[in-house]
């Protein structure tokens, strides 16, 4: 599924919609490679700093599969499976997860799209517990100095998409994700001045009945 083809909204469908990449040949080479007891041990620290992380909030910087760069405010609630993503004017877009559903706002074409949240890479983000097993397969596992990115699909539905996490270690940090779609295109968000923790926002701030500025 794909939202509504505009300019405006190709970054974020990118970054949302289904359709998603096959494991490649590479990628499966790769995941031959890091298979060893040492980087099932790097996954397992992984899972334990997602679990960690309860509440995250964060400006971003998306660049979507044209260059196009657009910034806003993120909130991400794991322990509830919901978040927001509130484009900086004069953005139309705006985009919450909430009861299961992702929720997407245009508000210049008065437009909104829904659709499940398990078929979206992002939802995999908003598990309690993300287990890179199992449902989950990981594709693609690369260390360069001090940043991990890790590529996962769903077992039993790669088509849903991709998802690169990408993490700063020592310590370790989660600082955005990459989603590639079925042609091969890649929306980016980078996290920038994450914090974590802290009182949880009004439930106002989730509502899937958009436009709902705040």
């Amino acid at each position: 599924m794909r939202f509504a083809p505009t300019i405006a909204a190709c970054g974020l469908a990118c970054l949302l919609a289904g359709g998603g990449a096959v494991p490649t040949a590479h990628a499966q080479e790769q995941m031959a490679v890091g298979a060893s007891d040492q980087d099932h041990a790097l996954l397992e620290r992984v899972e334990r700093h997602l679990d960690a992380i309860s509440l995250l909030k964060a400006r971003f910087r998306q660049t979507a599969p044209d260059g196009k760069q657009s910034t806003g405010t993120a909130w991400i609630d794991r322990t509830n499976r919901r978040m927001r993503f509130q484009y900086d004017p004069p953005s139309p877009l705006l985009l919450v997860a909430n009861h299961d559903q992702v929720v997407f706002n245009d508000s210049q074409l008065d437009q909104t799209t829904t659709m499940p949240m398990d078929k979206t890479p992002l939802g995999l983000l908003l598990r309690p517990h993300l287990q890179l097993s199992g449902d989950v397969t990981v594709t693609g596992l690369t260390r360069e100095g001090n940043v991990l990115e890790i590529t996962v699909v769903r077992t039993d539905s790669p088509g849903d998409g991709s998802m690169t996490l990408i993490f700063h270690d020592s310590p370790l940090l989660l600082r955005g994700w990459i989603i590639q779609d079925a042609q091969q295109e890649t929306t980016r968000v980078d996290l920038l001045d994450a914090s974590t923790g802290g009182p949880m926002p009004p439930d106002s701030l989730f509502s899937t009945d958009l436009p709902d500025k705040h």
